[in-house]
């Protein structure tokens, strides 16, 4: 085995941590009789070879010897290189990806020739469809599904083999695989259908026929039943029904498990005890996934499971309401309040889920909040969640009640505040309790006034001056002045923006602080060291507080022409706050909406309409990014609620009626976002029912 290997020059290919002459030694790693050793050197494969799907030339390299790893029965965990395979071979590339004059081309045409080397060796998968270990045939459908360039004999093989497979999870696998063949070989998709179809009705078990009726969510979603809610349903029951006779996953056993495949199988192993049928939750997934916008018919299905006496669906339809409430919009009150009951079960990581899941969802959260305040009442230690190797910050449960604006959050976080290290994210939940959170005031100027003046300052006083911004706590000017004046040169920047934040949000409250605002803005200039972002920052801090558009306008302007784009944004958002006040810094506002970087063009159109009531320059340029960037739609919304102009109810109609969030992406979430979209529609119905005329 590995003949060949000491020719190729290791030492002239790279990977994501640099030379690729470690290379080898993964190599034989992975055909090691030592289990730590495999994992040890597949946790190096994805780690540099393969690190983040990348395919680079030493990943080229390795694919002839991962190929014979595979086709020898003597190399245990053969399924992981499997897996490995059809990742590095597995990924799609448009036409237009393989252009090269495009400057991602080197990179593409990697993925194109491993796709082509692992396809062009992709027959070796196929003796791997009945071999003896169940790892090898569980990751051998979606190999051939994907890798194997005659869809038509994989596709007989999946059928063949579903008919003699005695492992439950192996069986799904190979409907998963017709599922992929039907997406990527649109010729097959009709005969693929028929074949699910055929598998969702009996004498096909209920795990058979929720998986069937799963991929043609995913492939074909117009072939679905029109009854497919009261049918998954009724296939959850009977799943509960069997569970009688099959014992619950127990415990795994300890072991070392250094690598990161190591501790992502210890995750998954944790996650299945205690439950007899957890692979439930990757079909529920994978039908979620393709029901898409049916959200009404989600719902429905997510409500069920949560009723049900099973805590594992129950945990799967908590993870799942919360991948529905970030990408779709949708009336979920008795959703959340279904969610919000799993806080009191005995079963730490449903309840645990639940509180993550409610901390996501700010106002939408109140239809839990009494179980919530339940759950925050009867169990202080849910208050505060300690972390290895960092600062302690709250628990969900208090996170989610604060988040939802509910009073009842306030007695936890003033019993927080008095803890000698007081959750590092305290200050930061008290943006939605509004006057119901001023109680807290004192503790929190007696925390940021206690701070030393040290290097660690911004860590320390910044989520202090957070809380003090969001309840307006003018009373803490002293003590928001001597953070200000205090500031070490480390991080100076960071704890003077925060501090100027509060300041503005005090506003003409802060007089106290307009001496040292002033001396702040003759500061500013070369080699102060200060930013334009900076100086913009604290010119509106002293227009907030005095109101003297003739003090702070030179630095307004000045930073508008500076190179910095963060300094022109900065002082773009200031000078909208002037409205009429700013009108002299309308020709720089206008130059800047042909500014190279997007965000400057927003920031600059919304200020030119608010400084001159114009909208004839600016709107031209927000309709164009309220289109292409999703993004700017909530700042844009907020001009809208103040002044209109053509095409503006249009957009905002259209923005009301989509079932979609503005800012769902696939692959990735903020936390923030659902706040953010909710935040988005108020503003577009506000702007709809405004009474101010058309400018």
């Amino acid at each position: 085995m590995f003949g060949g290997i000491d020719e190729v020059d290791w030492v002239s290919l790279g990977h994501a941590y640099g030379r690729a002459d470690d290379v080898p030694e993964m190599l034989y790693g992975l055909a090691s009789a030592d289990p730590h050793e495999r994992e040890a050197a597949l946790d190096g494969m994805y780690g540099a070879v393969h690190h983040q799907g990348d395919v680079y030339d030493s990943t080229l390299a390795c694919i002839p010897f991962l190929l014979e790893l595979v086709a020898n029965p003597e190399v245990q965990d053969r399924g992981g290189v499997v897996e490995l395979l059809t990742s590095i071979g597995g990924i799609d590339l448009d036409d237009d990806e393989l252009d090269p004059e495009d400057e991602e081309f080197e990179y593409a045409a990697n993925y194109a020739m491993a796709a082509s080397a692992v396809t062009a060796g992709a027959d070796v998968f196929l003796g791997l469809i009945d071999a003896e270990d169940r790892g090898v045939r569980l990751a051998a459908p979606l190999a051939l599904a994907t890798l194997h360039s005659d869809p038509e004999l994989v596709l007989s093989l999946l059928r063949e083999r579903l008919g003699a497979e005695p492992d439950a999870e192996v069986r799904f696998a190979c409907v998963e695989a017709g599922g992929r063949i039907a997406l990527r070989h649109r010729r097959l998709a009709p005969e693929v259908v028929r074949w699910l179809l055929v598998l969702t009705r009996p004498p096909s078990g209920a795990g058979l026929r929720l998986a069937a009726l799963a991929q043609l969510a995913r492939c074909a979603p117009q072939t679905l039943p029109g009854d497919v809610v009261p049918r998954v349903t009724g296939l959850l029951r009977e799943l509960r029904a069997e569970q009688v006779a099959r014992p619950p996953v127990a415990e795994p056993p300890e072991r070392p498990a250094p690598t990161l495949p190591g501790r992502l199988r210890e995750a998954h192993e944790a996650d299945a005890v205690g439950r007899s049928t957890p692979w439930t939750a990757d079909l529920l997934r994978t039908l979620h996934s393709g029901l898409a916008d049916r959200v009404d018919d989600r719902i429905a299905l997510l409500a069920d499971q949560l009723c049900s006496p099973d805590w594992g669906q129950r945990i799967d339809a908590v993870r799942m309401s919360s991948g529905l409430l970030r990408t779709w919009r949708g009336a979920y009150e008795e959703l959340v309040g279904l969610v919000g009951e799993q806080l009191a079960d005995p079963e730490k990581r449903l309840a645990d889920a639940a509180a993550d899941t409610l901390g996501e969802l700010f106002s939408l959260a109140r239809p839990a909040a009494d179980a919530l305040a339940d759950k925050v009442a009867s169990d202080p230690g849910c208050w505060v969640r300690e972390w290895d190797g960092g600062p302690p910050t709250l628990g969900s449960a208090v996170a989610a009640l604060a988040r939802a604006g509910d009073r009842r959050a306030v007695p936890v976080l003033a019993r927080t505040l008095e803890l000698p290290q007081p959750p590092q994210d305290l200050g930061y939940a008290l943006d939605h309790l509004g006057a119901a959170g001023a109680p807290l005031t004192t503790a929190l100027r007696h925390r940021l006034g206690g701070i030393d003046l040290d290097e660690k300052l911004y860590d320390r006083a910044g989520p202090l001056l957070y809380g003090l911004t969001a309840l307006r706590a003018a009373e803490a000017v002293p003590e928001v002045l001597r953070v200000l004046r205090g500031a070490p040169d480390y991080r100076k920047e960071w704890v003077a923006e925060s501090a100027l934040r509060a300041l503005t949000a005090f506003g003409p409250a802060a007089s106290e602080a307009i001496p040292e605002l002033r001396a702040l803005l003759r500061c500013f200039g070369v080699g102060s060291g200060f930013s334009a972002s900076l100086a913009a920052r604290a010119a509106g801090t002293l227009w907030a507080v005095e109101g003297d558009a003739g003090a702070v306008l030179p630095v307004l302007c000045a930073a508008l022409c500076e190179g910095d784009p963060g300094g022109r944004r900065s002082a773009a958002a200031v000078l909208g706050t002037l409205g009429p006040a700013g009108g002299e810094a309308a020709p720089a506002l206008d130059e800047l909406l042909g500014a190279s970087e997007p965000w400057t063009r927003v920031d600059a159109a919304i200020a030119l309409w608010r400084v001159t009531d114009d909208h004839r320059r600016a709107w031209p340029v927000l309709l164009a990014a309220w289109e292409s960037m999703p993004n700017t739609r909530v700042p844009i919304a907020e001009c809208l609620t103040e002044r209109t102009a053509a095409g503006a109810k249009r957009i905002l109609h259209e923005e009301l009626a989509s079932v979609r969030r503005h800012n769902s992406v696939d692959g990735g979430y903020g936390s923030h976002d659902i706040f953010t979209d909710e935040k988005l529609l108020a503003l577009c119905r506000r702007a709809l029912t405004r009474e101010r005329p058309t400018a």
